[in-house]
């Protein structure tokens, strides 16, 4: 009896990566995105400079001033709302998967300054950079922008 249930559900498992992997790309994107509209488009939305984060500190060791006093919470805007448009899109996934992992480690580093992620809030960030990571190193799939213009180009 267990013999075929572990092997039905090694059949379904075997047989829903794909499919799997779409919706997981799609449902972190999207809520990825989620953030960077809300520094971009809410009713407070981040001014390009000027004010807000116009410099950076990681953990008192090392702080530097943005250039122009652009403001890091405006571009971090950016990168999540049209890197996760990017990503959801399957579309240039890998090079977006790896500016959305970098911001990632950024943001883990400045805002959340212990290294327990539980201690210190980081648990969003952690996960979202191991799954850009993941992006990054696996591509997109098969339903993806970035597939479909592999195949027109064979």
């Amino acid at each position: 009896m267990m013999t075929i249930f572990s092997k039905g559900l090694t059949y379904l498992a075997t047989n829903s990566q794909t499919l799997n992997w779409t919706i997981w790309r799609i449902l972190t994107s999207t809520m990825f995105m989620t953030h960077g509209y809300s520094k971009l488009f809410s009713n407070k939305p981040q001014a390009f400079s000027g004010s807000g984060m116009t410099s950076i500190e990681i953990s008192g060791l090392v702080s530097w001033q943005m250039p122009f006093e652009v403001n890091a919470l405006f571009l971090a805007g950016v990168i999540e709302f049209f890197g996760g448009a990017l990503i959801c899109l399957g579309l240039w996934t890998r090079t977006a998967a790896a500016l959305c992992a970098l911001l990632m480690i950024a943001a883990y580093l400045i805002a959340h300054p212990a290294w327990l992620p539980t201690a210190n809030g980081g648990e969003l960030a952690a996960i979202y950079m191991a799954t850009f990571l993941a992006l990054f190193s696996f591509g997109p799939g098969k339903f993806s922008l970035d597939a479909l213009t592999r195949r027109s180009h064979q």
